[in-house]
């Protein structure tokens, strides 16, 4: 009997293309949300595609952010100064689950939970990050790469 591989939480969720879907749906809706179209005024036009490629990459999609100059040191240094509340920082988390239903992505329960663990995990880096006092990571910094658990934990970078 052949031994089949375990898809990466990238291709179980239907590849980049699942997550450029997410991300659009998502930053269409950041701008009317009281407590994040603030935050994400002045949004670049392609800050959904970043997000999607880095996302992809994370859960083991390919080095689409990297591949094209992203890092992980960049996507921290972006939320530097931004001062991040635990409210917005819930609010994002909220509204992305709520999109990712709507932009169909795997509502199993495997997926979801690596997928609230990353978020959680994720959002609470980037709150951290956003306070006085935080610094800018080293350029070398590795990216995170997040899978379906145990053995070794989520994540792996």
């Amino acid at each position: 009997m052949a031994e089949h591989a375990t898809p990466t939480l990238a291709q179980w969720a239907g590849g980049p293309e699942a997550f450029r879907r997410l991300t659009k749906l998502f930053y269409e809706k950041v701008p009317l949300d009281p407590l994040l179209g603030p935050v994400f005024a002045g949004m670049d036009r392609h800050h959904s595609e970043h997000v999607a490629a880095f996302i992809t990459e994370v859960f083991g999609g390919g080095p689409n952010y990297t591949g094209v100059g992203g890092s992980h040191a960049g996507m921290i240094a972006r939320h530097l100064g931004r001062h991040l509340t635990q409210t917005q920082r819930k609010r994002w988390i909220d509204l992305f689950l709520e999109t990712a239903d709507e932009a169909g992505l795997p509502d199993d329960p495997e997926f979801r939970a690596a997928l609230v663990g990353y978020l959680e995990w994720g959002t609470r880096i980037a709150v951290l990050n956003s306070q006085d006092g935080a610094s800018a990571p080293p350029p070398g910094a590795p990216m995170p790469v997040w899978g379906w658990g145990p053995p070794g934990g989520p994540y792996q970078g």
